[in-house]
């Protein structure tokens, strides 16, 4: 049996299929949406900027994908804040999906990545994010799905403000 992943140059598994807005994938030959590509290097107003508008347009999957590549990107006294910022998008794409028990668990682990990571810095956060607020959104509304279900949360509860 061979292996039918797709690979990227590198030889590692890439998933080449289409996706729609909320990061599903669709049939090959389909027409998704614009992919985040692999190898996205942004600085972190840009970042930023892109995830926002992602959000903004309903695409928390792909928001992801900006703030992963950050993360990845990043110095290491700024990673855990990047890891957890892409896990509130996670989380978010997992409520957009109507996965309660993913987007709880990924909601509160992303606010707690961010949460401890604003502890231990000094001084303002970097590209003027609202934190504080993020943590806030996170923590409220996985405390609401997980008492009342995916259905509870409105459009604006996946568009969170990401800066002051």
């Amino acid at each position: 049996m061979t292996d039918q992943r797709d690979r990227d140059a590198a030889g590692r598994a890439r998933n080449a299929r289409p996706r729609d807005a909320a990061g599903r994938p669709l049939p090959r030959g389909a027409v998704g949406v614009e992919r985040v590509p692999d190898d996205l290097v942004l600085g972190p107003q840009e970042s930023l900027d892109e995830a926002q508008r992602l959000l903004d347009d309903g695409m928390p999957f792909h928001a992801h994908e900006v703030l992963e590549a950050a993360w990845k990107a990043a110095e290491p006294a700024q990673r855990e804040l990047w890891r957890g910022l892409a896990q509130l998008a996670v989380g978010l794409t997992h409520l957009q999906r109507g996965n309660a028990r993913g987007a709880v668990a990924l909601l509160r682990r992303g606010a707690e990545h961010v949460g401890h990571w604003r502890a231990g810095w000094t001084g303002s956060p970097p590209a003027d994010l609202d934190l504080d607020g993020l943590v806030r959104h996170a923590d409220s509304l996985a405390a609401r799905v997980e008492h009342e279900g995916p259905a509870v949360a409105t459009p604006d509860d996946l568009r969170p403000r990401l800066r002051v």
